[in-house]
């Protein structure tokens, strides 16, 4: 752990959070003059104080980013086109161009997550965004099978950049961990249904052309260009730097800077603190390890039925490729139904705290319950289908014990991320780095081990195999719930963050009873001033 770094990140945190009163716009730095800019009472430059609907819209919009990232992760699903085009006959290369994307999955977070956090949300999202855009319509251009796997990697990296940067958009503008929530429910639902749309696309799409999959992708990003582009910065210290920047230029006083000005910039300190704390906090957070386990697994089984529904489906009922695709609707229905779970929880645990409820103050239970409940659904999801795809089984069967499979993914991402989202605050974007990091390792790793295992064990024993793998990884919230106390207070980042986090809020209580004095003082010399002028 870097204590400056976290140092240094809580100041800045802490002052594009500042509310306290307009008189203490500036604070006075003892060590070298600077004044400092923070936002006022109700100040409506705070994203803190934006209406709920625009809050709301704010999230939505980067969200149709997250559906275009991770629709496209399905996009190349159908490798029978790519064979027969390119005339590629090795099953391992034919998972080249999902796994390849996902391997930009990979890189990208612990690119976006850290610089979003330096720079600011809006434009290192719109870069990536561009970059996405235009790798796109290389794929859909691709003269060969090489440059095809390449520009795979090229547009999977900056797709990473939504996944990565919306967590941190919800900790920018909800200052609740209830709201927060509920936003990170409909963020985390739009990436589950990214991934189910692509092999659709592709699968209608194919009869035509592979690359008409690609162009239809590269029009969807072109529509998403239109709300995007007036997606206002959310990051405090960011817009806190903006203020400072036009105070500057309004007063023509240099030593007026906002908290992320004074950090440092040089190359060095990006490369070895910023960029690397998803890593450390990967490998030294134990919360951040654990849940990242827990999430590669539950999504390489996901991306491993890009590989495993054609021999389920296409062999086993002789499903067309559209028709494969459909099969991945009802993974769709189960996360519509995990999101009405996670609403209705949400509602259950705020009355149990109107009520007082000492469970509804436990940290862990406030998200981890619903990663329990998700465990179970997932377990069910592979030995159902395992054990009912087979001809004399109607194909509806396995098709629906996708909505179990929906259910349990999306209620374990929910908990897990929303956990480190509130755990790590003012890091939620590296946290998410962090476990998109490791989880699109296990995306693309994962899907090559598939078509040799169910070939090797047939379809009910190679379902059996992740269930029961499953079943043994699903104890990971249920240790939280237990011992996540002592993992906290184990922890010399949980433990250090927590101490200064309570001396910057007396810090700020100080400053406020220092500012309602000063204004009471004000009041008092005001209506001497007009008694007197009253007087004469």
């Amino acid at each position: 752990m870097d204590e400056e770094d976290v140092d240094n990140q809580l100041a800045i945190i802490t002052s594009g959070q500042s509310s306290i009163h307009p008189a203490s716009l500036v604070a006075t730095r003892s060590n070298d003059g600077k004044t400092i800019v923070s936002f006022e009472p109700n100040d409506p430059d705070n994203p803190y104080n934006w209406s709920t609907i625009y809050k709301f819209c704010v999230i939505g919009i980067p969200a149709l980013t997250v559906v275009n990232s991770t629709m496209a992760s399905g996009l190349a699903a159908g490798g029978s086109v790519f064979s027969s085009y390119f005339h590629v006959t090795d099953s391992a290369e034919l998972v080249l161009p999902t796994s390849m994307y996902l391997v930009g999955y990979f890189f990208g977070p612990l690119l976006f997550g850290p610089l979003s956090e330096q720079y600011g949300r809006r434009w290192v999202s719109l870069i990536a965004f561009a970059l996405f855009t235009i790798f796109t319509m290389a794929c859909a251009l691709a003269p060969n099978w090489p440059a095809l796997i390449v520009f795979r990697l090229l547009v999977g990296i900056p797709a990473s950049c939504p996944i990565t940067v919306v967590g941190g958009v919800c900790a920018d503008i909800f200052a609740t961990s209830e709201a927060r929530g509920r936003a990170m429910a409909i963020f985390m639902a739009s990436t589950v249904f990214g991934p189910l749309i692509g092999p659709i696309i592709s699968g209608y799409m194919a009869p035509i052309s592979w690359r008409w999959a690609f162009w239809i992708g590269l029009i969807i990003a072109g529509v998403t260009w239109v709300p995007l582009v007036f997606v206002p910065e959310t990051y405090g210290p960011v817009l806190l730097k903006y203020k400072a920047q036009k105070l500057r230029k309004e007063t023509d006083n240099p030593n007026i800077v906002a908290a992320i000005e004074l950090e440092k910039h040089d190359i060095r300190h990006i490369i070895t603190v910023v960029l690397t704390r998803p890593l450390r906090m990967m490998f030294f957070e134990p919360l951040v390890l654990f849940s990242c386990v827990y999430l590669t697994y539950v999504y390489g089984v996901f991306y491993m039925f890009f590989q495993a529904f054609p021999i389920i489906y296409q062999e086993t009922y002789g499903f067309t490729a559209g028709q494969m695709g459909l099969a991945f609707l009802p993974i769709g229905v189960g996360a519509a139904i995990a999101m009405f779970i996670y609403l209705g929880y949400d509602i259950v645990l705020r009355r149990a705290r109107a009520a007082q409820k000492p469970w509804a103050t436990n940290r862990e239970m406030q998200r981890l319950p619903l990663a329990c409940i998700g465990g179970p659904f997932i377990v069910a999801s592979l030995f159902w289908t395992g054990w009912t795809a087979r001809p004399s089984v109607h194909w509806i069967c396995p098709v629906l014990a996708g909505i179990f499979y929906g259910i349990g993914y999306l209620l374990i991402f929910m908990a897990l991320l929303n956990h480190l989202v509130d755990a790590y605050e003012i890091f939620a974007a590296s946290a998410m780095a962090a476990a998109g990091t490791m989880r699109s390792l296990g995306g693309a790793v994962l899907p090559f081990a598939a078509r040799p295992l169910y070939e090797k064990l047939g379809v009910p024993w190679a379902c059996s195999l992740l269930g029961f793998l499953s079943a043994v990884i699903a104890v990971v919230p249920f240790v939280f719930i237990r011992y996540g106390d002592q993992i906290r207070a184990r922890s010399r980042f949980c433990r250090y963050l927590e101490e200064r986090r309570a001396e910057a809020e007396r810090k700020k209580e100080r400053e406020a009873e220092r500012a309602r004095r000063r204004e009471k003082a004000e009041e008092r010399s005001t209506r001497r001033k007009e008694k007197r002028e009253m007087e004469v």
